[in-house]
């Protein structure tokens, strides 16, 4: 089978699509036919050397596709369905890869967007549990027209709260598609803020860095309250508290998302897809931050080769 492999850290031109080993399940997992590979920046973090160091390494951790093989142990799914969920080891861009987290693609959804949906929601997930975010909270979310941040403010509108969330230039209108009340970042957010929460916000997730952790402190009332995915170093300055994924994973939005998707109350967009063969073009894109939504990569019948 193809999957994308660099051998040396670099720029987008060391990502080779090459034949490897075909993968096999263990238990309590399945093999997929992937049909759609999500992109996200901890790839191109990756291949330029700044987070695993061993080499060669392959990419992705987020795909949907048709089960062909079932591992032991697995109950409810059978090969031929369709699925999208994580592996636990980097490699699904590739016609073949192992989930380990999983569950049933929305109706409503084909499989681009199914591979979109779950780093964006795990890492949304999981920090709006580390807040501790529930119905009749003020969330304030930095970043809230991004991928994350778009799947923050609507788990948390989902779960009941009001939410604030910061955007550039002409991102009022996606904001408040998203449940959002939209506030513009940048010098005077503190004042901003305050004037649609004179008291505040009972919390606040920081998920686009930028230096703006004193602001989130000030507007939560108390460090105890923010929680960053995008800033470890201001974390570390501020006392603020950092989700890197390392522990308490929300995997069980997995299964949960899908229950929104179709009844119209959470949406994800790609942006863009790519066939397998142009993942070094997507990363050129992503890099460049030319595209607004998820950067997708399509893989056999859905990328027009032959199945």
């Amino acid at each position: 089978m193809r999957a994308v492999v660099f051998g040396r850290f670099g720029g987008p031109k060391v990502l080779e699509v090459v034949e490897v080993a075909e993968p096999r399940p263990g238990p309590g997992q399945v093999r997929i036919a992937v049909r759609a590979a999500g992109v996200n920046a901890s790839d191109w973090m990756k291949r330029r050397g700044l987070m695993d160091r061993g080499l060669p390494q392959r990419l992705g951790h987020e795909a949907a596709g048709v089960v062909d093989e079932v591992g032991a142990g697995v109950t409810g799914v059978a090969v031929g369905d369709r699925v999208f969920g994580f592996s636990a080891v980097s490699g699904v861009q590739a016609e073949s890869a192992v989930l380990s987290c999983f569950a049933p693609v929305p109706a409503s959804l084909g499989f681009a967007e199914a591979a979109a949906l779950p780093v964006a929601v795990e890492t949304a997930a999981r920090a709006l549990d580390r807040l501790g975010v529930g119905a009749g909270e003020a969330v304030l979310v930095n970043g809230a027209s991004g991928n994350v941040g778009g799947a923050a403010v609507q788990l948390a509108v989902a779960r009941g709260a009001r939410v604030i969330g910061t955007g550039g230039p002409g991102a009022g209108g996606r904001l408040r598609s998203f449940g959002a009340e939209p506030v513009a970042y940048g010098p005077g957010l503190v004042e901003r803020v305050r004037a649609v929460a004179p008291g505040g916000v009972d919390a606040a997730l920081d998920v686009a860095g930028g230096g703006v952790l004193p602001e989130l402190v000030a507007l939560a009332g108390g460090a105890g309250r923010v929680v960053t995915v995008a800033d470890a170093e201001g974390a570390r300055r501020h006392g603020v508290r950092f989700s890197g994924g390392e522990e308490g994973r929300a995997l069980y939005v997995v299964s949960e998302i899908g229950a929104l998707v179709d009844s119209g109350r959470f949406v994800l967009p790609v942006g863009r897809t790519f066939p397998l063969a142009e993942v070094a073009e997507a990363h050129r894109v992503g890099e460049a931050r030319r595209v607004r939504g998820k950067l997708v990569l399509l893989v056999g019948p859905e990328a027009g080769d032959a199945p």
